[in-house]
């Protein structure tokens, strides 16, 4: 009985012994996926930013022309915007200050829920002035926002 458990205790060690070879094997391959991993294109704030200047835009002329369920798909552009700000350049320190942008969303978003074109534009308006602080907040505020006065993509209608 004991010269039965020596040999499965010593059948069991080299069971789950894996060989060195295997070993250093699977490490260069963890490795060389870090490498690619790190070279992976990852967009960067500015191109996010660019994007949110888009919607926010577009978000502008549906709520005009009070298109509200188009005014609600890109309101929620911007917030998934920078949801992926928050994901994607965690190491930028501009980002602590994002939160500013959480009220007047939220006014936004409110008044396209009630559909009530007066109340909008003064979101609008506190959106799009918020956008400046938060430039002027991060040393940006050479990049200034406005209400745009024409729309941002010519093939699109805004009042469907």
């Amino acid at each position: 009985m004991k010269y039965l458990i020596i040999v499965l205790s010593l059948l069991t060690v080299l069971a789950c012994k894996q060989p060195a070879n295997d070993s250093k094997q699977l490490q260069q391959r963890i490795d060389s996926l870090e490498k690619k991993l790190e070279a992976a294109y990852r967009p960067g704030l500015g191109e996010f930013m660019s994007g949110i200047q888009v919607h926010h835009a577009k978000l502008w002329f549906a709520g005009l022309h009070e298109n509200w369920p188009l005014a609600d798909f890109e309101v929620h552009e911007i917030m998934e915007s920078l949801d992926d700000i928050n994901s994607y350049c965690s190491d930028r320190s501009e980002i602590k200050q994002l939160p500013m942008i959480n009220g007047p969303l939220d006014s936004v978003n409110k008044a396209i829920n009630v559909k009530d074109l007066s109340r909008f534009k003064t979101a609008f308006t506190l959106l799009t002035n918020t956008c400046n602080n938060c430039h002027k907040t991060t040393d940006h505020g050479f990049n200034v926002i406005k209400i745009p006065d024409s729309p941002p993509l010519s093939n699109q209608d805004f009042g469907h």
